[in-house]
């Protein structure tokens, strides 16, 4: 057998062999997966179910994203085993790993392991211009949906009108469900907490004289002082009809995360694919232009499932040895 004859056959052989490989190494994947996310109308659901198609197209797993009460409650799931992965905030998440959730108390939560960073969830409020609510300081008495219960929005939102000193009337619900209520007057106002731009928000700017805001200085200088795990932003003019300046106000990172059990290939695989691919997550959702390998350091406390650890260390990324999990 010649020489070129040999390495055709050679080249064959292999091709032949690669798709056995790769079946072998995903024998303890699982058929489906769900991705804990948070409420209709909100950056998780759209940023998830997105997330969902990309790996069922990219993986041949069949991956969906699942309306859950947010990051609170998506901890406890990945904890019960319930879902394997899901995506969360990381004061939500910090606490949930150090067993002070308020879904789940006193229960350590130390299954989570990272996978990747999202981005960052500011903080804001939406009422309708006629209510004459323009900022925190107006929701005195105010009736104020602050999202799904167990979500980010839920769990942060009255802890800043505590150190704020204001005293709203607080109700629970869906994104879409809250600016429905703004919009008939059932509510005052929806304090929220999103990646930007907050679908729920542009669809009722679009069609209402809203107001839209975050914090003046002074109030994120308060709150800054006494929850040091927020990081001040200004959302940027422009995401909404009407408001073409910047807005001040507080955020949060966000990581997807997964339960230890997940398959140690698998968790490199999404891995790999959210972070080599930002031009398909940012068709996905706009807030996605932070999902990039820049932003690992912003988890300081949760290791990383071993899978995302072995992406990391193939690309350079140090990962210090006590988030190496």
């Amino acid at each position: 057998m010649c020489f070129t004859t040999l390495a055709a056959f050679a080249a064959a052989t292999l091709l032949a062999a690669t798709p056995a490989i790769a079946q072998d190494d995903r024998s303890d994947w699982p058929s489906s997966m769900t991705i804990g996310t948070a409420s209709q109308g909100g950056t998780y659901f759209i940023y998830g179910t997105g997330l969902g198609g990309l790996i069922t197209e990219e993986l041949g797993i069949n991956a969906s994203g699942e309306v859950t009460g947010g990051p609170v409650q998506n901890s406890t799931l990945i904890e019960t085993g319930d879902h394997i992965m899901g995506l969360v905030t990381m004061g939500p998440a910090y606490e949930a790993w150090t067993g002070v959730s308020e879904l789940a108390p006193g229960v350590e939560h130390k299954s989570l392991r990272a996978l990747f960073p999202m981005y960052q969830t500011p903080f804001q409020v939406v009422t309708l211009a006629s209510s004459g609510i323009e900022s925190v300081a107006d929701f005195d008495g105010k009736r104020v949906s602050v999202g799904p219960a167990g979500g980010t929005a839920a769990t942060y939102w009255p802890r800043y009108f505590e150190i704020l000193g204001v005293s709203p009337e607080i109700s629970y619900s869906g994104a879409n469900d809250a600016v429905s209520q703004v919009k008939d007057g059932l509510i005052d106002a929806f304090a929220f907490a999103a990646g930007v731009p907050i679908a729920a928000f542009a669809q009722i700017a679009a069609e209402n004289d809203v107001n839209i805001f975050g914090f003046t200085e002074e109030e994120r200088g308060q709150i800054l002082t006494q929850m040091p795990e927020m990081a001040a932003f200004d959302a940027p003019g422009g995401l909404y009809d009407g408001f073409p300046e910047e807005s001040p106000t507080v955020a949060m990172w966000n990581f997807a995360i997964a339960s230890e059990s997940m398959p140690e290939s698998l968790a490199y695989e999404i891995t790999k694919l959210v972070m080599e691919n930002t031009e398909r997550m940012v068709q996905i959702h706009s807030a996605a232009a932070e999902t990039t390998i820049d932003n690992v350091d912003k988890n300081t406390f949760m290791p990383f499932h071993p899978g995302a650890v072995r992406y990391f260390d193939e690309v350079g990324i140090e990962i210090p040895d006590e988030l190496r999990g």
